[in-house]
């Protein structure tokens, strides 16, 4: 269990950090400013804080985000009436606003907020030294921080450094690359499975190994063999095969082989086993290999669009009979990469191409809150040429947030049900 937990945080957080670095690079190539970098939910464990970017490690392990200026509520930081203490540079410009009991300013400035504003002319105004008979107004450095109530420091977001003062080809760039670094990641990942494999699996469902106790090689079928029909449905691919398979464990069923030039029937029952949450049929093979460099060199690409055209068969699919046993969620994930685990690195990192795959392919979805739905609205906005109104965008965010949080519950006890009763 402590292998799986390890590997499912280490597994998770490499899709996370490379989905936000894709977002977290081009904010900073647009001149967006970036005020937090965060992997992980929840309550803060750690933080490192640089001039412009704070980095934060998060307790729950189960998303990151990029916090990018403009595109949060800066006005939740300061409330009126709100005792903060504020650290002056030497020009007499605020550098540092506290607004949390964790941290202590040295000779910080103790000030009851009345009013401010952070986004334009940069100022803020309340009473010193609880002194209400004198209202006190200190200008703010552009570059200040502001020092949240968890203790986090992060920079101030003045107009000029939000998101939506940049450009909207650089905008809709930044929205992107999150999906767009999953992408690279599922290339990289799946050539790698090729070359600790020292060849690629062969698609033509010649079989080149037997696993221990095969019912497949028990009922006759030989290393070199095709099987090309499983119960009178043709097999033109290792995944047809494997599908048809996994239709009918423990029953006897008619496969139809080839061996060299002839056709053979053989007649094997298929062992009955539970793969995530379900009971499925195996025969005990594995494809042959082709060890050639131009495979291996290739099979990163060619895998990437291989599964993304199943990815996108099986979304269709849901179109035409939705169940909530096509999606699933962190408990879904564990469950798989429990199974990885025990299978070695090379599974791990196969699973890891195929969740990565996964995650650009959903995040690109026309949903508000993901980064299709915020495309989406991009290209509204150039159709428009004006953005849609704040108002409207957030309501329709929130919208889509919530959809998204009423579907994750969903599916994570749909999950639960499957994998744990």
């Amino acid at each position: 269990m402590i292998i799986t937990i390890l590997t499912f945080i280490i597994v998770f957080g490499i899709l996370v950090l490379v989905h936000e670095f894709g977002h977290f690079f081009f904010a900073k190539r647009a001149g967006i400013l970036v005020r937090e970098f965060s992997i992980g939910m929840g309550p803060k464990i750690f933080a490192h804080e640089t001039a412009t970017t704070t980095y934060t490690l998060r307790i729950l392990p189960l998303g990151g985000y990029v916090r990018m200026a403009g595109l949060e509520d800066d006005e939740d930081t300061l409330k009126p009436g709100q005792l903060i203490n504020l650290q002056l540079d030497k020009s007499g410009q605020a550098s540092v606003i506290n607004t949390s009991q964790k941290k202590l300013l040295f000779n910080g400035i103790p000030l009851q907020v009345n009013h401010w504003d952070l986004t334009d002319e940069l100022w803020i105004e309340g009473y010193e030294n609880g002194d209400e008979s004198v209202l006190k107004r200190y200008h703010v450095a552009h570059n200040a921080s502001i020092i949240e109530e968890d203790g986090t420091k992060v920079r101030i977001a003045p107009r000029d450094v939000q998101f939506q003062s940049a450009k909207l080809w650089q905008r809709m760039l930044t929205n992107f690359a999150g999906p767009m670094n999953n992408f690279f990641l599922a290339i990289i990942a799946f050539g790698l499975v090729a070359l600790l494999q020292g060849g690629v699996y062969q698609t033509n469902n010649q079989i080149g190994a037997f696993t221990e106790n095969s019912a497949a090689q028990q009922a006759g079928v030989k290393t070199g063999d095709r099987i090309i029909a499983v119960n009178h449905h043709k097999t033109n691919s290792w995944q047809e095969l494997a599908t048809q398979i996994n239709k009918i464990p423990g029953k006897k069923t008619l496969f139809v082989i080839q061996r060299h030039q002839q056709q053979k029937k053989i007649w094997i029952t298929p062992k009955a086993v539970k793969q995530n949450g379900k009971r499925v049929g195996v025969i005990g093979i594995q494809a042959s290999q082709d060890h050639s460099f131009a495979a291996i060199a290739t099979y990163g690409f060619t895998e990437t669009w291989s599964m993304t055209l199943q990815l996108l068969n099986a979304i269709k699919s849901m179109f035409h009979g939705f169940s909530l046993n096509d999606l699933g969620g962190p408990v879904a994930i564990y469950s798989y990469t429990s199974q990885a685990a025990k299978y070695g690195i090379v599974s791990v990192i196969n699973l890891l191409a195929f969740l990565s795959l996964n995650l650009g392919i959903v995040n690109l979805f026309p949903i508000p809150a993901l980064d299709g739905g915020k495309l989406l609205l991009n290209i509204l906005e150039a159709i428009r040429r004006k953005p849609l109104s704040p108002e409207k965008e957030g309501v329709l965010t929130l919208i889509g947030f919530g959809f998204l949080m009423l579907l994750m519950l969903l599916v994570t006890w749909n999950d639960i049900q499957r994998y744990f009763f």
